[in-house]
């Protein structure tokens, strides 16, 4: 073996749908609204028993299953996440336990890039020996951290788990990483308050995500396909060569107008599980790759182009060979 590759894929989708009438109703728009401007039908919200980490567990022992490999050849696990609330200890500790390993376990925040930076990490860790094989989670509650009734951010966010199992193979799967990131513009997409100001103030408001969504908008169609771009060049792929494309599912109109841009051609699938989805934050494109998985767009083997962004600001891309 002398490669790193995608073994396996698994997704969780929590059990309640949720339509755009009942958002809707506690948002100020219409239904029609926010499917023209999102292009979500309908999102999953997790209930009791359905937590970040009760996700990824189930979301890791599918992606295990798929690889064929027992949860007990993990020698890591990376758990990226946004809105798992416990400031400490990390998630990824629980999922491994839960998953009967005691592998290295660390959580990662780089919000909606998060899973492309942990597919990074673990490809590396499996290059240079530190495990043989990896699991990479995106799990995020996204309701837990965003106010029901905010018209910019409770249209979009919605929750799930998807993860991937990272290991050997004979060639190799996983390009290398296009990452960057862009402070001055974090307050784009940003908490409203400290956990320090909270405490501070029992009178404040418990803290939550706020977006300013046509300023994120016009960043990422402007700035992310030059990373897409730049992506495929250190993978040395084309366009024409490409069987995918999953970018973040932040938005339907923003996936459309970056797809357009990229001017793929039309015998590349384009990710589109936002539709039924929604915004799952580091979850997003796992879920994505394995919806592609389940309708049999794309077959075993197909390269597909992975692009993440979100808040912080931060971007992650990558070219990947499907399992």
């Amino acid at each position: 073996m002398n490669g790193v590759g995608i073994l396996g894929i698994g997704a969780y989708r929590p059990h309640r749908v949720v339509g755009n009438e009942e958002v809707a109703a506690r948002t100020g728009r219409t239904a029609e609204w926010i499917e023209r401007r999102t292009g979500i039908v309908e999102r999953r919200y997790a209930g009791a028993g359905e937590s970040v980490t009760d996700m990824a567990v189930e979301a890791a022992r599918k992606a295990a299953a798929d690889a064929g490999i027992a949860p007990g050849k993990l020698g890591a696990v990376i758990l990226a996440s946004m809105s798992y609330l416990r400031q400490s200890p990390g998630g990824a500790g629980e999922i491994a336990d839960r998953l009967g390993i005691r592998a290295a376990a660390f959580d990662l925040n780089a919000a909606c890039a998060g899973f492309c930076y942990a597919l990074a990490l673990a490809a590396a860790m499996v290059r240079d020996g530190s495990a043989q094989y990896v699991a990479v989670i995106g799990s995020d509650r996204m309701t837990d951290i965003v106010a029901p009734e905010d018209p910019s951010a409770a249209i979009l966010f919605a929750d799930g788990a998807g993860a991937v199992v990272v290991g050997p193979q004979d060639d190799e799967g996983i390009g290398p990483v296009v990452w960057g990131s862009d402070g001055s513009r974090a307050g784009l997409i940003a908490h409203d308050a400290t956990w320090d100001e909270f405490r501070g103030d029992p009178e404040k408001p418990w803290p939550v995500m706020r977006m300013a969504g046509p300023e994120v908008f016009r960043w990422a169609i402007e700035e992310m396909p030059p990373v897409a771009r730049a992506a495929l060049e250190a993978a040395g792929v084309t366009p024409g060569e490409l069987d995918a494309f999953v970018p973040h599912q932040a938005n339907l109109r923003m996936i459309e107008t970056i797809t357009q841009r990229l001017d793929l051609p039309g015998s590349v699938a384009v990710a589109r599980d936002v539709a039924h989805s929604g915004n799952t934050s580091a979850a997003s494109i796992p879920l994505a790759l394995a919806r592609l998985k389940e309708l049999g767009s794309v077959g075993s083997g197909g390269l597909a182009l992975l692009l993440g962004f979100g808040a912080g600001l931060t971007w992650g891309a990558q070219v990947v060979r499907l399992p």
